[in-house]
């Protein structure tokens, strides 16, 4: 693994180091300090320390909730030019500095440069989407059945929108939850994860230094339990979009009947590829490694069950084997990297645990699935790949949420898509194939919100709706129209004349 000098990964930070100052918390309009500080540091390099922030308390989130709730009665009567200004504002200074943006990234979440700069540049992309979307009309006149009196249907702003983020895709998922809760009228309190609250805070200063009014943006660090569960249980709250684990997202959901939220969930995942024995080896091979291994394997739609028929099991496993050897582990900040370091020691640890429990179960190790030792003790794994799998596997079942992969032979087509359905979740899935009924029948079949055909499992395009079944997702899609129906309330109006 290539040893990067320390001063060339600081060659853009020097003047603007994030470790010279103690993050705030915008509440109410204010940046303000608390009693508690914390720090977050670099995956790839431990000893380097990221940023420190303070925590936030019950006392700021309540104040938080009670100004935000104020300042979106205003808010929700802006001008829908004002809007599009803003949110465009916000894409185009994100853009200014994306490799700045990117480094911040790939340093706290451990992300490969590359994938990080791509990342802001999306991020950018959402801002730019809803922007557009602002200013898109979505009443309707309706006829009625009796006469002299007109229907009409608006849709207005919910309100109050609590948005929580976990630190996978630290800009991207906040970009695609805070764009759309502002353009259609709401107030945003933003619980970012504490592992990348650098990028983050970032975000909320580029959204500060905006045209939007002090107070309908806040940001508070945090533990989950504190600020996610003060969101849930307000009365002044009235919907939170949440991205994270299936426990949290069903205590959160717990916690909100009391006060009826609105709940968007995007919870688990458990994603498989099927290969066909006609499919493309190449196309096979390149979906399955980008499906299970960019972003470390550390993302919602990793593709971690591969299921491969007889006719071309033996040849795709030496292909994928061979493709793997040419994977390159190494520090984010190296542009040759292609997989960075876990995000944690505890993930590292847990990724250890699932190679350990895969062999135990009988699934046969082929390649990677260890820790690698360097000179900055970072967080690294090398990338695995078990076969010979079953589906009742805990490794098969379970979102490992790491770059670790799993090869199962089925018998045929029928058998492929049985065992793919056969797991709690439901979010993404591909088939790699030639055949065009099987194609065409498997977009039925598949149980899953997020079909791929001759793709990898991967997907953030911002036109198009995203959420899954099962536990993988509750409540109303995200992204592109379909975000109207979660940051929208819809009310019928009958005129008579």
């Amino acid at each position: 693994m290539k040893k990067i000098e320390q001063n060339e990964i600081l060659k853009s930070r020097d003047n603007e180091s994030l470790a010279k100052e103690t993050m705030k918390n915008l509440i109410a309009g204010e940046w303000v300090e608390t009693d508690e500080v914390s720090k977050n540091i670099n995956p790839s390099n431990p000893s380097d320390i990221v940023s420190s922030f303070y925590k936030g308390t019950f006392n700021h989130i309540f104040e938080t909730i009670d100004y935000a709730a104020k300042v979106q009665k205003e808010w929700s009567k802006s001008s829908i030019y004002l809007r599009q200004e803003i949110l465009e504002d916000i894409a185009n200074k994100l853009l200014d500095k994306k490799e700045y943006y990117g480094e911040v990234i790939a340093r706290e979440a451990g992300k490969p440069i590359k994938e990080a700069i791509d990342e802001v540049v999306k991020s950018a992309e959402f801002f730019s989407y809803f922007a557009a979307e602002s200013i898109r009309s979505r009443g309707a006149f309706m006829d009625s059945p009796r006469d002299s009196v007109d229907i009409e249907v608006i849709n207005e702003p919910v309100g109050v929108v609590g948005v929580i983020t976990p630190w996978n895709y630290p800009l991207a998922i906040p970009a695609w939850k805070i764009a759309p809760a502002l353009a259609f009228g709401n107030s945003v309190i933003f619980k970012p994860s504490s592992q990348t609250p650098a990028i983050a805070y970032i975000l909320a200063k580029i959204i500060d230094s905006t045209k939007l009014p002090k107070g309908v943006f806040s940001l508070t660090f945090g533990k989950g339990g504190v600020i996610g569960n003060a969101l849930a249980e307000s009365k002044k709250v009235q919907a939170i979009t949440f991205t994270g684990s299936v426990g949290a997202g069903k205590e959160l959901a717990k916690r909100s009947i009391g006060s009826m939220t609105k709940l968007q969930l995007e919870m688990g995942s458990k994603n498989s590829l099927i290969i066909l024995d006609d499919a493309d080896i190449n196309v096979a091979v390149e979906a399955a490694i980008k499906g299970a291994y960019n972003a470390n394997g550390q993302k919602c739609t990793s593709c971690s069950k591969i299921i491969v028929t007889p006719g071309i099991y033996d040849e795709f496993i030496e292909a994928f084997k061979a493709k793997m050897q040419t994977l390159v582990v190494g520090n984010a900040m190296d542009k040759s990297s292609q997989i960075g370091p876990c995000i944690d020691k505890g993930q590292l640890d847990a990724n250890l645990a699932y190679i350990k429990l895969g062999l135990e179960e009988g699934a046969k190790l082929v390649c990677g699935g260890e820790a690698i030792k360097n000179d900055t003790d970072g967080y690294y794994f090398s990338p695995a790949l078990f076969v010979d799998g079953r589906s009742d596997m805990r490794i098969n079942q379970e979102e490992m949420f790491a770059a670790i992969a799993c090869v199962i032979k089925a018998k045929d087509y029928e058998d492929a898509v049985e065992i793919l359905n056969d797991t709690e979740f439901g979010l993404s899935g591909g088939i790699i194939t030639n055949d065009l009924n099987k194609a065409m029948k498997f977009k039925h079949d598949a149980e899953i919100g997020n079909v791929m055909i001759n793709l990898p499992t991967a997907g953030m395009d911002n036109h198009v709706p995203f959420g899954g079944r099962k536990n993988s997702s509750f409540g109303s899609r995200e992204k592109s129209y379909a975000a109207s129906d979660f940051y929208t309330t819809t009310k019928t109006a009958y005129i008579k004349y």
